[in-house]
């Protein structure tokens, strides 16, 4: 870890807890600053602010006092979810506090390189297959950010001869100053988070943000596919890798029908790629981009796309029985990444799908239901789904109370050949505590069909 005198006996305002607020805190602790933590949940039921408490730790809970920054605080911290209308946050942004997420922390401390990963879709699974084939290349990788780990607590125990392959958000990337990856991706851009951003240019700038400090000796890898990237990206001042999968580029990476391209010369077959569908061989091209530019072994990245089927939850590869393949996507809880889904196959489908009502349209899944042969719904929007199905000319459609029983019924639908498909389209806390239990229940279900 780099020992940097940044915050040494400077006055820091944790705001926000989670797993991204206790490892700043601990951080800046650490580094001489004086912390102290706001944090809404009351103390007595708080424990990481219990604990931060047990190392010295300053910790006002259970409310945001107006007044806390009047305490003469130089830097704000704040939890990455924590909207940029909330009182505190103003408050500092009149008062010109500098206000950063510990992404920009993680940069300042790090003394490996950081390879970044941004975009709508495809983030998880675009970090986790640069990390699988670093790792087998034996690039000593380590995986830090919006997948799960803090970025600021990876850093910390990161080496030099080691490198941080880091999912980034929006929401984080905002928070930054001089945070600068070696390699940074941006997969796509479509609408989203706009309740946080307010309009679709903020969100897109708060993804641009992971090139802003780059410099010529640097590397961006984005979607030439995507006329909003391919404008957006004249700003950079870093080497420029395009990717595409609807024509050959002389420069960057590309594939067609057969083959993966690098700057126009064949260098993977696409036979061997485990991936399914157009919208995974985008995450397949700028996960070997980066791979290629930090050097790691084309063996290994070959080894690492014949075996990767998926992130957990993420059209993920589940099993095969009696001649079906089986995939898990309850990662979708919108009608876009259901479509991307629909369209990564051509076989027949049976489809899983149904959950939250949120009184959303599914008019968007219209044109991607073409391949779908019967529909099993469940959740709260069963019925509406089911009406939906049966507009687009799906014959067969029925419903379940839940899963497990969803999975027997679309064994029972399907034939040799066809896919069954669980992408709801909806969120899950209708019935389940999170997408992740939803998608372990059909993984388990479909491990105990007959054989």
């Amino acid at each position: 870890m780099i020992q940097t005198m940044k915050f040494h006996h400077k006055k820091v305002l944790v705001l926000g807890l989670a797993k991204s607020g206790v490892a700043a805190s601990m951080l800046l602790h650490k580094l001489g600053a004086f912390v102290t933590v706001n944090d809404a949940k009351p103390f007595d039921e708080n424990p990481e602010a219990q604990s931060l408490l047990q190392n010295g730790i300053t910790v006002i809970c259970g409310r945001h006092p107006e007044d806390l920054l009047d305490e003469g605080f130089e830097l704000v911290v704040k939890n990455p979810g924590i909207p940029y209308t909330n009182p505190i946050v103003k408050d500092a942004i009149a008062r010109n506090i500098p206000v950063i997420t510990e992404v920009e922390l993680a940069y300042l401390i790090s003394e490996a390189p950081i390879i970044g990963i941004t975009g709508t879709n495809g983030k998880t699974t675009t970090t986790t297959l640069i990390f699988e084939m670093l790792n087998e290349g034996g690039c000593l990788p380590k995986i830090a950010g919006n997948i799960g780990t803090v970025a600021c607590g990876v850093a910390e125990n990161a080496a030099r001869d080691e490198v941080i392959v880091a999912e980034l958000s929006s929401f984080q990337l905002m928070g930054i100053e001089e945070f600068r990856p070696k390699i940074a991706i941006l997969t796509n851009l479509y609408d989203a988070h706009l309740d946080y951003h307010g309009t679709f240019e903020e969100y897109a700038k708060a993804k641009f943000a992971i090139t802003k400090n780059q410099r010529e000796d640097d590397y961006f890898i984005y979607n030439a596919d995507q006329e909003v990237i391919v404008k957006g990206v004249k700003e950079t001042r870093a080497n420029k890798i395009p990717f595409s999968v609807h024509r050959i580029l002389k420069e960057g990476i590309s594939a067609d029908e057969t083959t993966i391209y690098w700057h126009g010369e064949p260098l993977i077959k696409r036979e061997i790629v485990a991936l399914p569908g157009n919208h995974n061989l985008q995450n397949v091209l700028a996960a070997v981009a980066a791979c290629k530019i930090y050097g790691c072994d084309q063996k290994a990245m070959e080894k690492v796309l014949k075996t990767f089927s998926g992130v957990r939850h993420r059209t993920q590869f589940v099993r095969e029985w009696q001649g079906r393949k089986i995939y898990n996507d309850s990662k979708a809880t919108n009608c876009l990444a259901t479509k991307v889904a629909l369209e990564a196959f051509n076989e027949p489908i049976v489809l899983i799908a149904g959950g939250l009502e949120r009184g959303h349209s599914f008019e968007e899944l219209r044109e991607a239901m073409k391949n779908v042969k019967a529909v099993v719904a469940i959740g709260e929007t069963k019925k509406r789904f089911i009406e939906f199905a049966k507009s687009c000319g799906v014959r067969v459609c029925e419903m379940a109370e839940n899963v497990e029983e969803a999975v027997e019924q679309a064994a029972r639908l399907s034939q040799n050949g066809d896919i069954i498909l669980l992408s709801p389209a909806c969120a899950s806390c209708d019935q389940y505590n999170s997408f992740e239990v939803r998608g372990d229940l059909i993984i388990e279900a479909a491990m105990k069909l007959p054989n």
